[in-house]
């Protein structure tokens, strides 16, 4: 007995840290696990599996109409000298598009948050503007601006913008009010509670709208080339499907496929690299 007591005594501070005081939260691992490698890997097998067996095995789909992984690859491979290149001028006008799209959307979810009267005129055209078929404006845009790049970034524009407007103007009206309160406590001039506060709070929303028009920005590039004459993957879609190489077609499918998650990955690792607390200040799932 008077031996447990002496050693309770010696380290007072063991016992109430075990009995009541919760313990810290284990540090979240920076490093990249192998379920983040492993599980994709895992997914992209399952789903090579079912196009087999649907194409293959069991011989549900017609071979024109969905060609096996296996011709897929084989005319992947032929067709490389012509698919790569394609793959680097759709990936230049999705970057490039992509680009545009966040610097004007953000611009005017600014405007659209910081007046009412801004986002009462503005606002129904902008719903109005993003409510019509991207793909019908295709031959009037060639019309209007011409052959080469400038149909493609548009088409680029049309569809990626809009999410991004909507997450800036989100985020920027819905600063936590406790950080509202500290800006006016300590007397901060309208930018420097911007650039301070409301703008740093707003970015995580606003990264959830460049999220979304990442993957917009792969399908507006696609749908340009429809109707323009640069040879990117949108454009040898058209013409290896015009003479019934439904295969290559479909490789180029999967390179756009491809291209779109390398795309959506890097902007996740710009969040995390420029986001660093949000990571710290949130729950872990």
């Amino acid at each position: 007995m008077t031996e447990t007591t002496a050693a309770r005594s010696a380290h007072p501070g063991q016992e109430s840290a075990g009995a009541g005081t919760p313990r810290p939260a284990p540090p979240r691992r920076s490093g990249v696990s192998p379920a983040a490698v492993g599980l994709p890997l895992l997914g992209a097998v399952i789903t090579l599996a079912a196009w087999w067996l649907v194409t293959t095995g069991l011989e549900l789909v017609h071979p024109v109409s969905l060609p096996p992984p296996q011709a897929v690859w084989e005319a992947l491979v032929a067709g490389a000298d012509v698919l790569m290149p394609a793959l680097g001028v759709t990936t230049t006008m999705t970057v490039v598009g992509f680009l545009l799209s966040a610097v004007a959307g953000v611009l005017i979810g600014m405007a659209l948050a910081g007046s009412r009267r801004v986002e009462r005129m503005f606002a129904p055209l902008l719903v109005a503007v993003n409510a019509v078929p991207k793909i019908a404006l295709g031959p009037l845009l060639v019309v209007s601006v011409g052959w080469g790049t400038k149909p493609i970034l548009t088409m680029v524009f049309l569809l990626c913008f809009f999410p991004i407007v909507l997450s800036t103007a989100t985020g920027l009206t819905t600063t936590p009010n406790d950080l509202a309160e500290l800006a006016r406590s300590l007397n901060a001039s309208w930018w420097q509670a911007f650039r301070k506060v409301r703008f740093p709070a707003a970015l995580p929303q606003i990264f959830v709208g460049l999220k979304v028009a990442m993957p917009l920005a792969a399908i507006g590039a696609v749908i340009g080339e429809f109707y323009s004459d640069k040879p990117g993957l949108g454009y040898q879609i058209l013409q290896y499907n015009g003479i019934g190489d439904t295969a290559t077609a479909w490789a180029a499918i999967l390179l756009i496929a491809l291209m779109s998650i390398l795309l959506y990955s890097a902007l996740s690792l710009v969040e995390r690299l420029a986001l660093p607390w949000v990571r710290a200040t949130t729950s872990a799932r």
